[in-house]
């Protein structure tokens, strides 16, 4: 037994409570019976084992792992240890973190720490990460050390079960993650994102900065959005682990109800872009039926009845596509079809209107191989959300040939959209989420795909919606 605070196994396993000497030895303290018994099982590299209890079944359970174990007394665990009542057990471990290549190809979620410092919270970030699926921690170089004492305490043994990256650049970890295809959103009591409402699908790292400070200029601007945790009662913010615990988990529900959760906001955008035409078509007969419209009147209101109508088709069409894209049963009709014929169709329905902006047609005359039906909603769409999101006239509507295939963009200036804003119009988004049809670009997008194709906005001046099409081989020409 070791009785003496002085014995220099004792001085070693010590001197590891402070950071520099963690850092020289590549070790650190592990204390109590649940982190020590977690290191145990996880089989990290411990290298000696100090307790209290001569019957202390974590000793049996190193000494059978052939670790070395020493028995102290209580003195000695006073000094090993770093609580106000210590528990009886402390082991020294070697470094069980990893490098950003070695880093999970794919996880689910990241926590990426910038600057925080409190050492609870790091340590429950780690605990709340491994209990909601997440893929790993980041901690930046200058977040508290993963290492410390308390951090290791706080994180109960999910240190030794989740993969985490430690005195990380937090740029080049960003510059990595976004590179595997990562959304990154900065953690911000200001952000421009509801946590509830963003899009969590696929692979997304949550950055979080300093408890008091929050995060750098420099790191946020690197990130494709802010998001905040929506708060309903009188407190101004969260602690930095708790918002951390919501983001984690509310990703982990995400991906739980998926499908679920998309086919209810297409449900309730298609409610809310359907009660439009239906009430105007409803007053348009009533106000027919009531009063004694004159001939020009009549045909205006008849005009009406028709636009209202083809945009009620249109939306049941894409209500019924909408399904098959979140079903993974969709079926095209493809067709050869006169592209500029088909735009122009488009143009035309679209100057029934008195109140629609001009639309230029400027691309090639060619003729494609696509469904028709869907082409022209695909085109629809695109315009409606160059109504609502840019605002300079003209809609401009370009086309050409690329590649195997084709492509087909609108463009109009001036656009308060950022990146991460275009990228949520994608999304089937519920009554009360902005302007503009609810479900088109959902639907657009999901037929594309379904075909090998693509559709994507830029804003750059302006929104540009871009759709790139292949097509079957031979079946493609230019008239």
């Amino acid at each position: 037994m070791i009785t003496s605070v002085r014995n220099a196994k004792i001085a070693d396993a010590v001197k590891l409570k402070k950071r520099a000497m963690r850092d020289r030895a590549g070790k650190f303290l592990v204390e109590g019976a649940k982190t020590v018994g977690e290191a145990l099982g996880s089989g990290a590299p411990i290298e000696v084992l100090f307790h209290t209890d001569t019957a202390d079944p974590l000793a049996e359970r190193a000494r059978a792992a052939g670790i070395p174990v020493e028995q102290v007394t209580e003195e000695v665990m006073g000094k090993l240890a770093s609580t106000v009542t210590p528990q009886g057990v402390v082991a020294v471990s070697g470094f069980v973190d990893i490098s950003l290549d070695d880093f999970p190809s794919n996880p689910a979620s990241v926590a990426v720490l910038s600057e925080g410092r409190d050492p609870g919270n790091a340590g429950t970030i780690l605990r709340s990460a491994d209990a909601a699926g997440s893929g790993g921690v980041v901690f930046g170089s200058e977040s508290v050390d993963v290492y410390n004492p308390k951090t290791v305490r706080a994180s109960a043994g999910s240190l030794f079960h989740l993969p985490f990256v430690r005195n990380a650049l937090v740029k080049d970890a960003l510059v990595a993650l976004r590179k595997r295809g990562a959304k990154i959103y900065a953690a911000s009591a200001e952000g421009s994102l509801d946590l509830f409402s963003a899009d969590l699908s696929g692979l997304v790292a949550f950055v979080f900065g300093n408890e008091a400070r929050g995060l750098p200029k420099e790191i946020e601007d690197l990130t494709d959005a802010t998001l905040r945790v929506p708060l309903a009662g009188r407190a101004e913010s969260l602690n930095l682990a708790a918002a951390a615990t919501l983001c984690l988990f509310e990703h982990a529900r995400a991906a739980e109800r998926g499908p679920r959760d998309i086919l209810e906001n297409v449900i309730a955008g298609a409610a809310h872009d359907i009660r439009s035409p239906v009430a105007a078509t409803k007053n348009f007969a009533f106000a027919m039926l009531a009063g004694n419209p004159d001939e020009a009147e009549r045909e205006a209101m008849l005009q009406g009845i028709v636009l209202d109508s083809d945009r009620l088709d249109t939306t049941l069409r894409m209500l019924v596509d909408a399904a098959g894209v979140v079903g993974g049963r969709l079926e095209l009709q493809p067709e050869r079809v006169r592209l500029a014929e088909l735009i122009e169709k488009i143009v035309e329905f679209s100057r029934q209107d008195p109140d629609h902006p001009e639309i230029s047609w400027m691309g090639e005359d060619l003729e494609v191989f696509a469904d028709p039906s869907r082409l022209r909603n695909t085109i629809l769409a695109f315009i409606e959300a160059e109504v609502w999101f840019a605002h300079e006239d003209p809609i401009e509507i370009r086309a050409g040939r690329e590649d195997a295939g084709y492509w087909v963009e609108t463009f109009r200036l001036g656009t308060r959209l950022t990146k991460a804003n275009s990228d949520m119009l994608f999304r089937p988004r519920r009554p009360g989420s902005g302007g503009g049809g609810k479900i088109g670009l959902f639907v657009a997008k999901g037929i594309a795909e379904s075909v090998g194709g693509e559709v994507s906005a830029e804003v750059e001046q302006g929104l540009r919606l871009r759709l790139r099409m292949p097509e079957p081989v031979g079946k493609a020409t230019t008239v």
